[in-house]
């Protein structure tokens, strides 16, 4: 199992424990994640709504540079993810965009036929190494814990057309309305999946660097969902959505009165977790809201 790896700016930079969690569980189960050389950044959501044929372009250099290794394209991180695969998409299914970005390349001595697919990490994890095996690989059995599985907004509906798109594309590795597949892995580390409703929906994104106030409601409400239904920590998938709930936590509180204590870790790090290995190797003495009592006397116990 080897992947032409993406990781993005996030994960080398603000979330660089989302990459030592993921340095420390996928040797194990034999993913091999081999960097992509010279990548540049894919822009982010945000940009494909400034500068749309740029956004493309810079996404289209990263693809062309990794289809010559035949692999699929894996990064970590959910706005890569959709902003790749769109990419890859309108290059595709527009003739006028393909020649566009076949311009843009060819200055940069790049060429791309759109022959690259681009996946998320998760995605790999259930799909291609599969419960079974994170199930065998966790011999430090999680039970006692309750977990919030929180997907986001982006990573089950990475849709080019902008409203999206029904669960039976290609793309989709699950349903994007009600997705299960990371409450199957929390289940196969012997956590118990909390059930609550806001597990696919936004957190602010990016809306925290223009709309601060905005955001922190977003992320009070996420927050308020998890604690009511019992959660002791919440799980994610992206850099973005956990530097929103776990970073910005105390601003919540303090905006709003509430006293929320939530830690949030990324699924790499649960894995690890689940699997005996100390906290420090999987980045978790990183987070701002720390492991609380509760989970640490069921972590000591498993």
């Amino acid at each position: 199992m080897k992947y032409t790896y993406y990781p993005g700016c996030s994960v080398k930079a603000t979330a660089n424990l989302y990459q030592e969690s993921i340095d420390s569980v996928m040797p194990s189960f034999g993913v091999e994640l081999e960097e992509l050389e010279d990548w540049n950044c894919c822009g982010a959501t945000a940009y494909m709504s400034v500068k749309e044929l740029m956004s493309f372009a810079i996404s289209a250099r990263n693809l062309a540079m990794a289809e010559k290794f035949h692999r699929d394209v894996v990064t970590p991180c959910s706005a890569c993810y959709l902003v790749l695969n769109k990419t890859n998409h309108y290059f595709n299914d527009y003739p006028d965009m393909r020649k566009k970005l076949g311009i843009a390349l060819e200055a940069g001595g790049l060429s791309y036929s759109g022959n690259i697919r681009v996946r998320h990490l998760l995605d790999v994890m259930v799909n291609d190494v599969g419960f079974e095996k994170i199930s065998e690989a966790a011999t430090s059995k999680l039970e006692g814990l309750n977990i919030a599985p929180y997907y986001g907004c982006q990573i089950v509906r990475p849709f080019y057309y902008g409203c999206g798109a029904c669960s039976d594309s290609e793309d989709a590795f699950d349903d994007p309305d009600d997705p299960i597949c990371m409450d199957r892995l929390i289940e196969a580390t012997g956590a118990t999946s909390v059930k609550y409703s806001m597990k696919t929906k936004c957190c602010g994104s990016s809306l925290m660097g223009t709309e601060e106030k905005q955001a922190l409601k977003l992320c009070r409400g996420l927050l308020a969902d998890a604690e009511n239904n019992g959660a002791h920590c919440i799980v994610t998938i992206c850099p973005l959505c956990q530097m929103n709930l776990d970073i910005y936590q105390p601003k919540v509180n303090s905006l709003f009165g509430t006293k929320f204590n939530i830690p949030v870790i990324y699924f790499t790090q649960l894995i690890g977790l689940a699997m005996g290995k100390k906290p420090e190797e999987l980045g978790l003495n990183k987070l701002a809201v720390k492991m609380t009592e509760p989970m640490k006397q069921i972590l000591q116990g498993a």
